[in-house]
């Protein structure tokens, strides 16, 4: 054969082998690779055409990326064996799902070549080993239980459920009053003050509308089928934090739902499934457990809030209570009765004259700067002169030179008001901190406000601080902090829900054990020989009254502790001490044993 022949059959060979190989990949692996390659960006149409079965394939890739929700797909091939005309090829697939979701697997694709040509041999199991022909892949979520809201007993106050939302339009209504009147009598057992009356006077307040409590599903379950048929009357089905018992604390649950809704939700869970041509699951080739949000801890004891609430609620006028564990700082109950209700949450946050309680910080300012101990004489006349303000002790009583300790007793104006003239303009306002009042706390969940102790260098005004008359103010939630300061050595940390640390904004020296020694001391003569007696009976209490003279009377204040067990009541010009007192002991009485 000549040379020119035989270079013409190298030429030619050399150009089908070029034709050949710009017509695809030559190899099982390379074909392999090409389709896991197409499949993982997305080209189905490329993917498919490298199959048995192109239309068959397009549609089941089509369907695994449209059910699975797929973002991305890093696909790749693994060890390739050839026998033959035949080839197995692993690959491993890596889906991106929304939310962070991703599923990782791995599968063998069954490779032949048919007139020289490798192609994969199209079946479901080159999407997954375990998808049958005439199954799809579908990803499911699985919503997370929603976190609930216990008391520090562990039952729950507030849980995850539905509410409706009841709107009446009376001008939709051609018998206005008569349709009130309907919608008033189902909700009484919500409001049983509410009439028909009241609801128009609502609505004509409100833009022509009376939007009603949130109705829990139970309750709406008592009369839903006749708001149905009411002209003028809508509502709708909502998700809430739903209170389990309408009269716990109604106002307090009310702030912690503002605080705990955004963070009820947990982290859903997933599925991935396969189902049939039915629609029916046949397995699950993937599942990630939901992650429930940890239900939120109160510091509030339900049976220390029911007896304060019972105890406030036997009074006319406003009302209010805050007691706390002096050694940890928890909020056992915050209750208020109706007439306190109608300026807020004044309990923790509303700022009033302390009157007589205030002698426990000017006592412990007097023992922390040496000017006097429990058991220093000090001048307890009728009336005293400070500079040109004259300062009565009550009903003009004088019980002569005593100790400090029994002038705190007899809740002797006289005395502390020349005690507090002598001490230093700051003095007050170091002891009141260290007592925990006067700096600012982010109680999460609560808004709350200590006090104002300022300072002065004024004699007379300082005078007047001392014995709680003058620019001083507190809160009940400010002075339960100054008993509880008493009955534990140190100022707590007040918190109301567990796991959330309360932010506190001001210095809060401590106070010297000697100091602590003796306001116990003292507040424990209040209770046995003092102007506390009443509670004498329940056990070794120790407290402080006050009665501060404001316009139209006289509010009325009792502090104090028992055991682990601290609290400030205060009813509005509510007289004589004694009616505090009084309220306290209610609710001390009907607590059960051990606290």
């Amino acid at each position: 054969m000549s040379k020119r022949v035989l270079t013409l059959i190298v030429a030619a060979a050399i150009s089908v082998a070029t034709v050949g190989c710009s017509s695809g990949p030559q190899g099982p692996a390379q074909t392999a690779d090409a389709f896991v390659t197409a499949f993982g960006d997305h080209d189905v149409e490329a993917a498919a055409a490298l199959t048995s079965q192109p239309e068959k394939a397009a549609a089941a890739m089509t369907s695994a990326w449209d059910l699975l929700q797929g973002e991305k797909l890093i696909a790749q091939t693994g060890d390739a064996r050839v026998t033959g005309d035949t080839a197995v090829v692993d690959y491993t697939y890596e889906w991106h799902m929304p939310k962070d979701r991703v599923w990782s697997y791995s599968g063998q694709l069954q490779m032949g070549r048919s007139e020289g040509r490798w192609e994969v041999r199209w079946t479901s199991a080159d999407i997954h080993p375990q998808l049958g022909n005439t199954q799809t892949l579908q990803l499911r979520s699985t919503p997370a239980p929603r976190a609930r809201v216990n008391e520090r007993s562990g039952t729950d106050v507030l849980v995850p459920g539905a509410v409706y939302r009841v709107v009446f339009t009376p001008a939709a209504a051609h018998d206005r009053l008569g349709t009130a009147n309907t919608l008033a009598a189902g909700l009484r057992s919500i409001d049983e003050k509410l009439t028909g009356i009241s609801i128009l006077d609502t609505a004509r307040k409100s833009d022509g509308v009376y939007v009603a409590p949130l109705l829990t599903e139970w309750e709406f379950g008592q009369f839903g089928s006749e708001l149905a048929d009411l002209p003028g009357v809508t509502y709708t089905k909502e998700w809430d934090l739903v209170p389990t018992d309408r009269k716990f604390a109604p106002d307090l649950l009310t702030q912690i739902r503002k605080t705990v809704i955004d963070e009820v939700d947990g982290k859903a869970g997933w599925s991935v499934v396969t189902v049939n041509s039915n629609g029916a699951d046949t397995d699950v080739l993937k599942e990630v457990a939901p992650q429930t949000s940890p239900s939120f801890s109160l510091s509030i004891d339900r049976n220390v809030q029911i007896a304060a609430q019972r105890a406030v609620d036997l009074r006319q006028e406003q009302a209010m209570m805050v007691v706390m564990e002096p050694s940890s700082g928890a909020i056992l109950a915050i209750a208020q009765n109706e007439a306190a209700d109608s300026d807020g949450p004044v309990a923790a946050s509303g700022l009033y004259p302390p009157g007589s309680t205030f002698k426990t910080v000017t006592a412990a300012a007097a023992m922390t700067g040496g000017q006097a101990t429990p058991d220093t004489v000090v001048p307890c006349p009728s009336q005293i002169i400070v500079g040109e303000r004259t300062i009565p002790n009550y009903n003009l009583f004088s019980v002569g030179d005593v100790p400090m300790s029994t002038a705190y007793e007899r809740s002797c104006n006289t005395a502390f008001a020349k005690i507090a003239s002598e001490l230093d303009g700051s003095d007050l306002k170091t002891a009141a901190a260290a007592m925990g009042l006067g700096p600012d706390y982010s109680v999460v969940g609560l808004p709350t406000v200590s006090g104002s102790v300022p300072e002065d260098e004024d004699m007379v005004q300082r005078a007047e601080d001392g014995i709680g008359q003058g620019k001083v103010l507190v809160s009940p939630f400010g002075l339960a902090l100054v008993a509880s300061t008493v009955a534990n050595g140190t100022a707590p940390l007040p918190y109301l829900i567990s796991g959330h640390p309360t932010q506190v904004s001001g210095d809060r020296p401590e106070l010297s054990s000697s100091v602590i020694d003796g306001l116990r001391l003292m507040m424990r003569k209040v209770v046995l020989g003092g102007t506390a007696e009443r509670i004498v009976d329940q056990g070794e209490v120790y407290g402080k009254t006050g009665e501060a003279e404001v316009d139209g009377g006289s509010h009325s204040w009792f502090i104090g502790y028992r055991g682990d067990l601290a609290w400030a009541t205060l009813v509005v010009r509510g007289g004589s001490s004694d009616n505090a007192v009084a309220v306290t002991r209610d609710m001390v009485t009907a607590l059960p044993a051990g606290y």
